[in-house]
């Protein structure tokens, strides 16, 4: 499985999405921001606006134009940042109802075809594993797990998430599964 390729061609994403992704970048560099917005203008989605819907493999160019540049650590800050810009829900309380709302999040924001998915499964008392098959980079997921589990865990809980995949997507793998813990 290759990243930053749709798995399906008639995927497309909302327009609220595109735009988290650009303003986290935008908060770590403007010259990223700027070259994001180059690519954007260039596959035809120019400045993304909410309740429009653009071509997934367009905006993953977008995301691939600024990808070598600003290293993984950067994508999990983006990723940790994505849920300021996309609340949850009112009624979440618990890690568990708000690691579930990833995926829901996750359908809201992709139509038309295989997008990916995010999996959970309960594994013990404050512990989940997550399998995510996406074709986004795979520490913007590491980043948006902690920031969501990080959220909504007590004050003193100290969130883990790591890596349990045999072969991880960065390395041709479909999916890769983190045992999260808080």
């Amino acid at each position: 499985m290759t990243q930053l390729e749709a798995f399906d061609d008639d995927v497309e994403v909302e327009g609220r999405a595109v735009r988290s992704m650009l303003e986290g970048v935008g908060e770590l560099s403007s010259v990223f921001e700027k070259r994001m917005q180059e690519t954007l203008d260039e596959r035809g989605i120019g400045e993304p606006q909410a309740g429009e819907w653009y071509p997934q493999e367009a905006y993953l160019d977008a995301v691939a134009s600024i990808e070598d540049s600003i290293g993984s650590q950067t994508f999990r800050n983006i990723g940790k940042k994505l849920p300021e810009k996309t609340p949850m829900p009112p009624a979440i309380d618990t890690v568990d109802e708000a690691l579930e709302a990833v995926e829901k999040g996750y359908e809201m924001n992709h139509r038309g075809g295989d997008s990916g998915y995010y999996e959970f499964e309960d594994t013990g008392e404050n512990e989940k594993v997550v399998h995510c098959k996406n074709p986004y980079p795979c520490d913007l997921d590491v980043g948006l797990i902690t920031a969501v589990a990080e959220e909504f865990s007590s004050d003193s809980a100290i969130v883990t998430v790591e890596e349990e995949s045999d072969v991880c997507r960065d390395d041709g793998g479909d999916e890769c599964i983190y045992r999260v813990s808080w």
